[in-house]
């Protein structure tokens, strides 16, 4: 049987950390499996608590017709990727509240969330390699995008895409695979927060 039996930390971060798996194979053979985790504590990662807790938030936002994007550089590939707004939940928010903070300190807009219990339950991103999961709020923006706000050591051109625009996104730039099906979403619906409604009408 296929099983994790124990973990041992490897780094001390704060917002990435490795740790080391002990685990059986399924022919009965052991191993070792090494996963990045948001987790400072080895109490919190997946492995070992079969959690499915949200370590972020990401945002698809509505900014009258056009997608709310961000061209990011990003330190792993040396690069600059394009992505949806996203961030690290705080201690204590909830998932609206990180929402609305990492959207205005990224982006410097406002971010109305939709209310959507189905869909915005956490997902797991890469879990090949992290046990990371994020939940994914829809919503509208209003107001002028700025970068006044980042942090030092943030990179980010706010983009706002009509449907043109993300098509050429998607044949000529780096884009995160979230990013990407997003951007096909967006291309493909006449109201790409159709389904939400649709959702809530089907709740009552």
């Amino acid at each position: 049987m296929t099983r994790v039996i124990d973990a041992k930390k490897q780094t001390e971060n704060r917002f990435l950390n490795m740790y080391e798996l002990a685990v059986t194979h399924r022919n009965g053979s052991r191993g070792a499996y090494f996963v990045a985790s948001r987790s400072e504590e080895i109490e919190g990662i997946t492995a070992l608590n079969h959690e499915l807790k949200p370590a972020g938030v990401m945002l698809f936002g509505i900014h009258g017709n056009k997608l709310v994007l961000e061209r990011q550089f990003r330190y792993p590939i040396d690069d600059y990727v394009y992505e949806l707004p996203a961030g690290l939940i705080e201690p204590g928010e909830s998932l609206t509240e990180s929402a609305k903070r990492e959207a205005y300190q990224e982006t410097g807009l406002t971010f109305e969330p939709l209310s959507s219990d189905a869909f915005s339950r956490p997902f797991y991103m890469s879990p090949g390699m992290t046990d990371e999961a994020c939940a994914t709020i829809y919503g509208h923006f209003s107001g002028e995008p700025t970068s006044i706000h980042e942090e030092e050591d943030e990179d980010i051109q706010v983009i706002l895409a009509d449907r043109e625009e993300c098509r050429r996104i998607l044949a000529e730039e780096k884009v995160s695979i979230t990013c990407a099906y997003q951007l096909m979403h967006f291309i493909g619906s006449e109201d790409p927060l159709a389904f939400l409604k649709e959702e809530k009408k089907n709740r009552r």
